[in-house]
């Protein structure tokens, strides 16, 4: 019999035909009700609630699912809003997707570096205001890339995958990792012990690590002011690996070139200090949003939720 499943969230077309195909899946028609009173009615009965980000799934939600609930799916990479912890103590598998976003994630990536590198915001606001006076030698002058120093926190899948792109610009990659990678993953990368020592160097700074202790407010007022007066920020990550305060203050002053964003803290409600920013380029956490990738991160789930219900422990069960 296959596995019943309550999912959360509106799936693309294509993704929801194959949920309902091979899995016995009910569709919540406006994510999972928290309250305590609607709790246990939406997932009575059912096997795995499979959710995204933006629904936290914490150690009281955790305690309040019914008997019969083994899985807790989460259409996404990232596990920040799932108590880890709580759901080892239920005895409850986590899912999720890795390995499936790489290309999308890194590509997104680059659009935000090539954006805030060349002014794009202001651009883009110059030629839809329609008043546009034609080129000009010192209009919107922005930084090439060519030669310059990226620096990449975090050196996984989607990190390594960004370096292999930024360096078809010609660009000199550093990196900070929790370990180093091998001599063959690192392709001449150069490694720091101290994320510290890195940022003095670069020219360039993605954040792409996984939000932890460590790492939530990580670039922080110390850290920029070691920075490059005409360095560029990334995040694809997670938001709350910035403090907000002190990047927007650090772009204000002129005391960071620019910054390209696809994740902020308290999304939807990103510190308002951003918006009046010309040299921030912004995207609204788009960086999986490609057919292909939502495609595989579905049929990451599905085939996860299958091997749980033949009793196979499937390979992206969060251990």
């Amino acid at each position: 019999m296959a596995y019943s499943a309550v999912v959360t969230f509106e799936l693309p077309e294509e993704v929801e035909r194959q949920f309902r195909e091979r899995l016995n899946v009910k569709f919540l028609p406006s994510g999972l009700p928290l309250s305590p009173s609607d709790l246990d009615a939406a997932v009575s009965g059912c096997d795995a609630i499979v959710v995204t980000p933006p629904t936290q799934v914490d150690a009281e939600i955790l305690s309040r699912l019914p008997a019969s609930v083994k899985a807790i799916a989460t259409y996404s990479v990232g596990l920040d809003h799932i108590d880890l912890e709580a759901a080892q103590k239920h005895g409850i598998a986590v899912l999720n997707t890795p390995d499936v976003l790489t290309d999308a994630v890194a590509e997104t990536a680059i659009l935000l570096l090539l954006g805030a590198a060349r002014r794009a915001t202001e651009s883009i606001s110059l030629i839809r205001s329609r008043t546009w006076t034609g080129w000009k030698p010192k209009q919107l002058v922005g930084l090439g890339l060519s030669d310059k120093k990226l620096g990449i926190l975090g050196m996984g899948r989607i990190g390594r995958g960004i370096a292999h792109r930024a360096k078809a610009f010609g660009m000199e990659i550093h990196y900070h990792n929790t370990r180093r990678l091998t001599p063959d993953q690192e392709e001449g990368a150069q490694y720091y012990a101290d994320p510290n020592a890195m940022l003095s160097v670069i020219d360039a700074l993605v954040l792409a690590c996984p939000l932890t202790p460590s790492t939530r407010g990580f670039l922080d007022e110390r850290r920029l002011s070691l920075m490059k007066q005409t360095a560029l920020i990334v995040n694809i990550a997670r938001g709350a690996i910035i403090e907000d305060e002190a990047l927007i203050n650090a772009l204000r002053d002129g005391r960071i070139f620019a910054a390209g964003l696809d994740v902020f803290a308290n999304e939807p409600r990103l510190d308002p200090g951003y918006y009046d920013l010309p040299n921030v380029f912004m995207l609204p956490h788009i960086g999986s949003s490609t057919v292909e990738a939502r495609m595989m991160m579905g049929m990451s789930l599905i085939e996860g939720l299958e091997r749980l219900a033949s009793g196979v422990n499937p390979p992206n069960r969060v251990t």
